[in-house]
């Protein structure tokens, strides 16, 4: 076969609600176009409600899910979401290496939107020394952010040092998504982006209060993971990407009762 349809990878946890994990990269990827096949590394029992179980998968077979895709299919981009522990992280890292899946965006999944602590210190010593390396962008949110770094983030400059730091920890290109605060008068939502080249740049967003939020990290990623597939540069990816979320999130649709999805058919109707 000459020409292959563009295929994206996502390496993360099943999500049996839809609306995050490996379900809402998958969502995202229909919708920019591209094929997605996914590494499962975890499932998670849960609804709009909350999570009421999860388990991981055993490293062996992950380690099969890894061989059997590279063996057929021609990942051009990747992405991850949570890793549960530093054994599975470790795995990741360790068939990533073996295997040619293009660039790797790190959606380093340590802290919820509400500052709630998902890793140990093990895992989060693993993510930190060998996963964050691999990342040609990682996407951490406000409070990952100020995790990874031990930085607190209140001024532009502390977004700016923690960029940099997180940089010379090994990620080429860093977006530190801002805090969304429902409780506050926040007005808009503003990411800081370093790029590998040096430049860097604010994003900003209106901040639209409300609880349909959920996956939002995993689908900036895996955006971003469709478009530089798409042979798009990592500046033009983050930009699409964070495009597709505010629509996302701006045009609500009423899915479960309460922590709802993003509305993903309203970002592929009126983003090209």
């Amino acid at each position: 076969m000459d020409k292959q349809f563009l295929q994206v990878m996502t390496i993360a946890g099943s999500d049996s609600d839809g609306s995050a994990g490996m379900q809402a990269d998958m969502h995202t990827f229909f919708t920019r176009g591209v094929y997605g096949v996914s590494i499962m590394t975890a499932c998670v029992a849960g609804n709009s409600y909350g999570i009421g179980a999860s388990i991981t998968l055993p490293s062996d077979f992950i380690e099969k899910e890894f061989s059997l895709i590279a063996k057929d299919y021609q990942v051009r981009a990747a992405k991850t979401g949570m890793l549960a522990d530093a054994e599975l992280i470790e795995t990741v890292v360790n068939n990533y290496q073996k295997y040619d899946f293009g660039p790797l965006v790190v959606d380093p999944v340590i802290v919820t939107k509400h500052g709630n602590l998902l890793l140990e210190e093990a895992a989060l010593t693993s993510l930190k020394e060998k996963l964050l390396p691999l990342a040609t962008v990682l996407t951490p949110n406000f409070y990952e952010a100020e995790k990874l770094t031990g930085r607190t983030l209140k001024t532009e400059d502390d977004y700016a040092q923690a960029a940099n730091q997180l940089q010379k920890m090994g990620a080429k290109n860093v977006m530190i998504k801002g805090a969304h605060k429902k409780e506050s008068k926040q007005q808009e939502v503003r990411d800081y982006v370093l790029l590998e080249s040096g430049q860097s740049f604010w994003l900003s967003e209106k901040f639209y209060p409300t609880d349909r939020i959920n996956g939002t990290g995993d689908t900036l990623s895996a955006c971003i993971a469709a478009e530089l597939a798409k042979g798009k540069t990592v500046e033009e990816a983050i930009r699409i990407a964070k495009e597709y979320v505010n629509i996302a999130i701006r045009e609500e649709i009423i899915v479960g009762h309460k922590y709802g999805p993003i509305n993903h058919w309203a970002a592929e109707k009126q983003l090209d």
